[in-house]
């Protein structure tokens, strides 16, 4: 295995993802440094080893921080965060593709760009809505939009687990994914 497909996942101190979506994952280059400054603790291995004239180990799959990262209470609001919430679908069809943001009140009649007043739209349907209302449109969210909590954002991101996950992650994650052998 190349060790360009040798990411660590990263653990808090407490044995808990830092993130699940976008998944904590240093490369094998950061988690090294990391194992040689004493700043995580290994917890796996890939079988994969590096070596140089005077040392030798195992590439890291899986390392924990040795000091605890309090988690952020509040999301950042992002374009990223707010599909997220919105499950990467468009609030209007439920599509998937051609993601943009939606503002239920327009910026042309005062609407802000907040958690409230943002919904995930698709093209096809933000254009259709335009600058209307929604009143004025007839179009409805599927979901109207809130403030989400952390919590919430990982219970999502949690749904959309990532292309690749070493069996040596698992007892870490909480997706429900049978891994090919």
């Amino acid at each position: 295995m190349p060790l360009e497909q040798c990411p660590a996942l990263v653990l808090n101190s407490d044995f808990r993802p830092l993130s699940h979506y976008p998944l904590s994952l240093w490369s094998w280059q950061d988690s090294i440094k990391a194992v040689i400054l004493d700043r995580v603790n290994i917890v796996a291995n890939y079988s994969r080893q590096i070596r140089s004239p005077s040392f030798e180990m195992n590439v890291p799959s899986v390392i924990s921080l040795k000091n605890y990262i309090k988690p952020n209470r509040n999301p950042i609001f992002s374009r990223f965060n707010v599909f997220l919430r919105d499950k990467f679908q468009c609030q209007y069809c439920g599509s998937s593709k051609d993601l943009t943001f939606d503002h239920l009140i327009p910026r042309s009649s005062g609407g802000e760009t907040t958690w409230q007043n943002i919904v995930t739209a698709c093209s096809s349907c933000n254009v259709k809505k335009g600058g209307k209302s929604l009143s004025k449109s007839g179009m409805k969210p599927y979901n109207f939009p809130k403030i989400p909590t952390m919590s919430d954002l990982d219970k999502c991101g949690r749904s959309f687990p990532p292309n690749f996950l070493h069996e040596s992650w698992m007892d870490f994650l909480y997706w429900d994914i049978q891994l090919e052998k």
